[in-house]
């Protein structure tokens, strides 16, 4: 494509958790007045079929194991194609600030001199428990939601609102070290019976729901084989049931 006679620019979009429908506006109106699109490999990629035939395409999706383009390579990438004077939309997965390395993409556009704009996306770590039906916080049983990513043990203070009940646990990218996290928080003093929940490509119509107490969730896990992406829900609010009134009475009380 020729460049543009206007500078390019660079504008990272949210797409939330999978569900096209979870778009927002603004996010759908970038992608369609874009020269290009870069796009990871969660997220509402159906979208793009739909997109004008102008608009290129560039997938750098990452997999567990597997990555299409170091996040360096993208962040010199984005860079590069706006220089020529495109408008270049980086699609992520959920919201770009949330575990999305939306800052370091901000951050070389800024050093590189080029414009940048954040469209915020529904992250997938408040919205696919709820869409599974798992509130994150609930009024008389728990105020606090932590989240955090699952490539590393879980942090003191992670561990700490699991132990006491004061936060919901949300671990994104969390099925590959899930065994390792549920022995860590048993050892921490956590209560075997803590209800944890696991949903699988939370949105989509592959969406499924696993649930069962820490002490046995990564057996079971294991057994029907649960595969990422997925979002680990730990605490009460995790509970089969949890919003059925005879179980919430027996969650307050």
């Amino acid at each position: 494509m020729a460049p543009r006679h206007t500078p390019g620019r660079v504008v990272l979009v949210g797409g939330g958790p999978g569900d096209p429908d979870l778009l927002t506006v603004r996010a759908l109106r970038h992608l369609r007045s874009a020269d290009v699109v870069v796009a990871d490999r969660l997220g509402p990629t159906s979208v793009l079929d739909d997109l004008p035939l102008r608009v290129e395409i560039i997938d750098v999706g990452k997999a567990p194991g597997r990555h299409a383009m170091s996040q360096e390579r993208i962040d010199e990438l984005i860079v590069e194609r706006a220089r020529r004077g495109q408008v270049v939309v980086r699609l992520k997965g959920g919201d770009p600030f949330v575990l999305g390395r939306g800052g370091e993409e901000v951050l070389a556009c800024r050093d590189a001199g080029v414009e940048v704009e954040v469209v915020p996306g529904i992250s997938s770590a408040l919205a696919v428990p709820a869409l599974a039906g798992v509130p994150s916080t609930h009024r008389g049983v728990v105020g606090a939601v932590h989240v955090t990513h699952g490539h590393e043990p879980l942090t003191a203070t992670a561990t700490s609102a699991v132990v006491t009940g004061e936060a919901t646990l949300v671990v994104l990218m969390g099925v590959a070290r899930l065994a390792e996290h549920a022995a860590s928080l048993l050892a921490a003093g956590a209560a075997p019976s803590t209800p944890v929940a696991v949903v699988e490509s939370g949105s989509t119509p592959d969406e499924r729901v696993t649930r069962a107490p820490l002490s046995q969730v990564a057996a079971v896990a294991a057994q029907i084989g649960v595969r990422s992406p997925a979002v680990v829900v730990v605490g009460a609010v995790a509970a089969e049931g949890f919003l059925d009134a005879r179980a919430l009475v027996e969650a307050v009380a």
